[in-house]
């Protein structure tokens, strides 16, 4: 008890501390002055990227002379679901490129290399014999199955009908 006493009367002669609060606030002044001008510019940057998305589809539409509205317009009430559909699915192919890591092959050359690898590979007996024995048939049988579904659904599309052609009578 006899060293509080002293303490105390201590802490009562001594003037209060004053810490310095003033350069808090300038700080804090400073950091919404800053976040103000970021916003500020970040609002420019919006809109000067808008207006320039909006000249590039202005000009896309005015190259395509009007045939993306008629084909929309052809499409009736089933354009807003395949507008959606379209944007899933590049949303998909998007996350998936950056996923996989791919990208468009860097030479002619690299394209070239894996058409010989897949011709060589074809052409050889023991590759051959290597996928009956490994199961691996199943495997290149789906991808055949694939290849030949990609192939009739261009044919239908190239024909404009599910069978047959249209004959001109």
């Amino acid at each position: 008890m006899l060293v509080a006493r002293p303490l105390r009367r201590l802490a009562l002669q001594r003037p209060p501390l004053r810490f310095n609060s003033s350069a808090t606030s300038q700080a804090a002044k400073t950091a919404q002055e800053t976040a103000a001008k970021a916003q500020e510019a970040a609002s420019k940057a919006w809109t000067s990227a808008s207006a320039q998305g909006a000249k590039a589809l202005n000009a896309a539409r005015d190259m395509s002379g009007g045939l993306g509205d008629r084909v929309g317009n052809m499409l009736g009430s089933y354009r807003e679901p395949i507008l959606y559909n379209l944007a899933v699915a590049r949303e998909v192919a998007k996350q998936v490129y950056l996923a996989e890591n791919l990208r468009p092959p860097s030479s002619l050359e690299t394209i070239t290399t894996a058409y010989k690898t897949a011709w060589s590979r074809l052409r050889d007996f023991n590759f051959w014999v290597d996928v009956l024995r490994s199961g691996y048939w199943a495997k290149l049988g789906v991808y055949a199955l694939e290849a030949y579904g990609i192939f009739k659904i261009g044919e239908i599309i190239g024909r404009r009908k599910l069978v047959g052609y249209k004959l001109q009578q």
